[in-house]
């Protein structure tokens, strides 16, 4: 028996104990819809079409009930009309045949007298209208956007918001109607009014310049919203209307955007709804949101408009919503220069104490980038360094801490003032790395400076520093918790290098031997140095040579750009040339790699030439730095400095399976090069690393199934069109710092055409970040022809990183 009350069939379906059950109720009950359509019977078509609808919210096909909501449209009942039309938007969509015959009721309900009626007409039109639908029905939906009826305007403004969506060539027919709605008194018809003419800024640019006319109005109309009373009407929880101050904000930015006589005449009212609106409740949150977003988004130039928001933009640091406070950042650094540096800096500083660990890298880099730059003098710049080293050293970029002791060696008439901040901060904390690092470094090159003690502005940093205490604090930093590798290689260089800074002979016997604790260390790098400085105890004649103070570096440029979820509002605020560029350390030792190859005796010719060759450093326009050679014995003790070895001879992985010395030098993206980062299209397990002159080569990755860190990579080299055999192949690659790799050589150096040749690639990723490899392809034909490329692959989706 059929229901013939939806409610009872509603009762029915949630009785049933199993979707089979379910799916009999309906089979059955959608049978008794179709008999009674065909019997034409009008009574029980309202409750049909009901029933049928809710049939289709539950997935059930209603579409033999189209007609009958048509016929419902046509009843003179508004209840009739209501389900009907709601019908119509559920069962029909624009691609359908029937919807041509609803053009002609639509038609005639828009000029009905009942405005709710002409309600239903709109919206219906305003969900499912087709291209052809929206070009006839053009010039009524105009004429309802001049309704006296505020109900009517509201609706039409959205239904032509749908027009211009299906056909843009329209949208001229509304400019003058939507225009005239920006004045309109009822908070509805301007939130829809608004809500159209963005749209027709997105769907043509060129009405921008139309509306920006408005913008005075639209200024107007969001101060009244700001310092209005209370109203119950439009009341949010205390705020007024906060829908349409988002919509007015979201609009001015648009308008705003690129021309400054618009950007000028909203710099204030902005001021003011930053200011007034309250920030502890999510709708003026919302609001706040749109407002920093608009404030960035106007024109920039204008940077004196920006300022006037300053006090406002800090405040927001504070703000509880982690969205507003991460905005608040990114304009916080577009408002430094030169007079506000020491406001803001010390603003920033006080936020970096207490921010989200998520902020602290990009914070760092952005706020020595504006040191950098603004400084007003270098005590000051090597003070706001160290603050930034103190609160959140273990997050400062290796480019920021190698600026930072470039600073060092530069400012020498401050270097006794560096090296006392540096150990009492040391003294106090060994916990963050860079700090750790660059009090290290400072320690073994300063240490008879800091020795001898002194007085700045009446400033005692250091009472007194006995040689006994700059070798204790090193070796507490080697046993504490802290230390790793590298810190471990920084301490020992120290160590090193004060054994010609320091005079006393007890001092210098107690470092000898606790570096050769060192010559039994598991880390090979450890080991190395450790007999290496041994060993230089035994020559006390050139010692001193060698150990010696590092000459002032020379500068070099690189591009550092600020990472991290801070934005990128301050890309250009490092900006010292043309490119973009700053001014970063290359090298302590004052040699680059091309005066490296120069000079560099024959026997390391080979290691020069390969380390020149793929890392591109023949480029002109190259802006970061090189990989350095050393020359001679002096400078390799110099460049133990660093994390990495550079003086291993870089020769290809042919007969054994060996670790790649270019993995730890960990510079990509050096000279020109070919990037590819797209998938192979052949072989969606495969992608193209390289292919240029009939020579390709692809990768397939997969994981270790016994390490999840590792990624295994099986190389396979194409000679697909090269029209000769492939000879002598030499295949190289690197990784970034934080990676290291395992390369098998390859099962053949010549490959025949058509032929394949494979190589294994094992990267170990700990940090789970991208794999970047950077490859240099080396092979020959028997013409004599020799191809000698430079490449780089960053394409792996994250699930192999």
């Amino acid at each position: 028996m059929p229901y013939y009350r939806l409610k009872d069939l509603i009762k029915a379906i949630r009785a049933c104990k199993t979707a089979a059950d379910e799916r009999a109720v309906i089979q059955k009950e959608s049978a008794a819809i179709r008999t009674s359509f065909k019997e034409e019977n009008n009574d029980a078509r309202h409750s049909n079409v009901a029933k049928l609808l809710y049939i289709h919210m539950l997935g059930y096909p209603a579409h033999f009930g189209q007609i009958e909501c048509l016929k419902l449209v046509a009843s003179n009942r508004f209840a009739d009309k209501r389900l009907g039309y709601l019908g119509i938007m559920l069962l029909l969509d624009e691609n359908q045949e029937v919807l041509t015959l609803v053009t002609n009721s639509l038609k005639n309900d828009m000029n009905h007298s009942n405005m709710y009626i002409v309600g239903l007409a709109l919206c219906t039109l305003g969900n499912i209208s087709s291209p052809e639908m929206a070009r006839d029905l053009c010039a009524e939906v105009e004429k309802l956007l001049g309704s006296s009826n505020a109900y009517i305007r509201k609706k039409a403004a959205l239904c032509a918001m749908r027009i211009i969506r299906k056909v843009s060539d329209l949208q001229e027919n509304f400019l003058s109607r939507a225009k005239s709605n920006l004045s309109d008194r009822n908070h509805g018809v301007l939130l829809t009014a608004i809500t159209l003419i963005i749209e027709m800024c997105y769907q043509n640019p060129e009405t921008l310049q139309t509306f920006r006319k408005a913008v005075p109005l639209l200024v107007r109309h969001l101060k009244s919203l700001v310092s209005a009373g209370f109203s119950q009407e439009h009341d949010v929880t205390g705020v007024t209307d906060p829908f349409l101050q988002v919509k007015i904000l979201r609009l001015l930015r648009i308008l705003g955007k690129g021309d400054a006589e618009a950007s000028e005449a909203m710099n204030d009212i902005l001021a003011q709804v930053a200011t007034n609106t309250e920030s502890s409740k999510n709708v003026g949150n919302s609001i706040l949101y749109e407002t920093v977003q608009t404030i960035m988004e106007i024109q920039s130039e204008n940077t004196n408009a920006v300022q006037r928001h300053r006090n406002i933009i800090l405040d927001c640091l504070r703000d509880g919503d982690i969205s507003i406070r991460r905005r608040a950042l990114e304009l916080s650094f577009a408002l430094i220069n030169e007079s506000n540096v020491r406001v803001l800096t010390r603003e920033l500083l006080a936020f970096l104490e207490v921010a989200d660990n998520e902020f602290k890298q990009g914070m760092t880099t952005k706020i020595c980038l504006a040191a950098d730059r603004f400084a007003p003098n270098k005590r000051w710049h090597i003070d706001t360094v160290l603050r930034v080293l103190k609160l959140a050293g273990n997050y400062v970029r290796e480019e920021i801490l190698s600026n930072f002791i470039r600073l060092i060696a530069q400012t020498t008439e401050l270097n006794a003032y560096t090296a006392q901040k540096l150990y009492s901060a040391l003294k106090s904390d060994i916990s963050q790395e860079s700090l750790t690092l660059a009090g290290v470094w400072v320690i073994g090159e300063y240490g008879d400076i800091l020795i001898k003690g002194g007085n700045f502005e009446e400033e005692e940093l250091v009472k007194e520093v006995t040689e006994s205490d700059v070798i204790d604090l090193l070796e507490l930093i080697l046993a504490g918790p802290y230390a790793n590798q590298v810190t471990r290689e920084y301490v020992l260089t120290a160590l090193m290098k004060l054994t010609s800074r320091l005079t006393s002979t007890s001092s210098i016997q107690r470092i000898q031997a606790y570096i050769e604790r060192y010559n039994t260390s598991i880390e090979v790098e450890i080991q190395q140095r450790a007999v290496e400085y041994g060993n230089l105890f035994k020559v006390e004649t050139i010692r001193p040579a060698v150990l010696e103070r590092m000459p002032i570096p020379e500068v070099k440029e690189e591009v550092i750009r600020p990472t991290g979820d801070t934005g990128s509002l301050l890309d250009d605020i490092g900006a010292k040339n043309s490119n973009g560029g700053v001014e970063t350390l290359v090298d302590f030792g004052g040699n680059d790699s091309t005066q490296s190859k120069k000079h560099a005796p024959e026997s390391n010719k080979t290691t020069v030439d390969i380390l020149a060759d793929i890392f591109g450093s023949g480029s002109a326009e190259t802006t970061t730095p090189t990989a350095v050679v050393p020359q001679d014995a002096k400078n390799d003790i110099m460049n133990l400095f660093t994390s990495e070895s550079t003086t291993t001879p870089v020769t290809p992985v042919q007969n054994s399976q060996q670790t790649n010395p270019l993995d730890s030098l960990g510079l990509l993206g050096l000279g020109e090069t070919e990037v590819s980062s797209q998938p192979s299209a052949t072989n969606t397990d495969q992608y193209v690393a390289y292919n240029k002159n009939g020579f390709k080569i692809s990768l397939n990755p997969s994981k270790d199934p016994s390490n999840p860190n590792i990624l295994n990579i099986e190389v396979t080299f194409h000679n697909i069109g090269v029209g000769a055999t492939v000879q002598n192949l030499l295949f190289q690659a690197a990784v970034p710092k934080n990676q290291k790799l395992q390369m098998q050589p390859p099962s053949s150096t010549t490959i025949l055409p058509g032929a394949t040749t494979q190589q294994i690639i094992r990267v170990a990723n700990p940090q789970k970040s991208n794999v970047r490899l950077r490859l240099r392809i080396v092979y020959s034909t028997p013409a004599g022809a020799k191809v000698d490329e430079i490449s780089e692959f960053s394409g792996f989706p994250q699930e192999f990183w």
